[in-house]
């Protein structure tokens, strides 16, 4: 099943020897407009070839003040916390002129992986900031995955190992200093998927 699996991740931090061990995934940078314009890039390039996958898995890390410290959730739903038009009447994470809701659900699960919901923005959350998302969890790419993904009709599964979130972030290995154990677990869930061990719900 694997060659039907694209897995996208931003940093090659978050790409230890546990992962490189069983995939090769897209990397493609950090933060909504890397992820979307290069996602968006390989998936024009393999659908030109016929080759587009069946799934695309986003792996990677996340911040959470609430959830496990080096836990690993996949993403029931998916939220972007940048847009704002409201002053123009929209609701607060909606994108203006666009049918979609401000919370995106996610059905494809890997039975028995813990649950939570995920918040995509363009800024590193920390400390007082969390009391402005409405999500357990906070990244930098997975909603800008799911729309590219979404363009070619494909799938997407979100699964994201909590870095940070427990004490403010000040420096690069607030976010690093875990990512091995990270590392570990998220591979333990890819050989899952890599199996087929995937369900749709709902």
């Amino acid at each position: 099943m694997s060659g039907s699996i694209l897995f996208a991740m931003a940093a090659e931090q978050e790409y230890g020897p546990a992962l490189k061990a069983r995939i090769k995934p897209v990397m493609i940078g950090v933060g909504p407009v890397e992820a979307a314009v290069n996602l968006t890039a390989e998936l024009s390039a393999r659908a030109h070839r016929g080759e587009l996958p069946k799934l695309v898995v986003s792996l990677g890390s996340a911040g959470s003040r609430r959830l496990d410290h080096c836990g690993v959730y996949q993403a029931t739903s998916i939220a972007y916390r940048d847009i704002d038009a409201s002053p123009l009447g929209f609701a607060k994470g909606t994108t203006p002129l666009l049918d979609l809701p401000a919370v995106i659900p996610l059905p494809l699960r890997v039975p028995g992986v813990p649950e939570a919901s995920l918040s995509t923005g363009g800024n590193v959350v920390s400390g007082a900031a969390y009391d402005l998302v409405d999500a357990d969890m906070v990244d930098m790419e997975t909603y800008a995955l799911w729309r590219a993904a979404q363009k070619f009709g494909l799938p997407l599964i979100g699964l994201r190992g909590i870095s940070d979130g427990k004490a403010e972030v000040t420096k690069f290995s607030d976010w690093t200093e875990y990512l091995h154990i990270i590392d570990e677990k998220l591979a333990t869930i890819v050989d899952r998927i890599l199996a087929g061990e995937v369900v749709e719900v709902g």
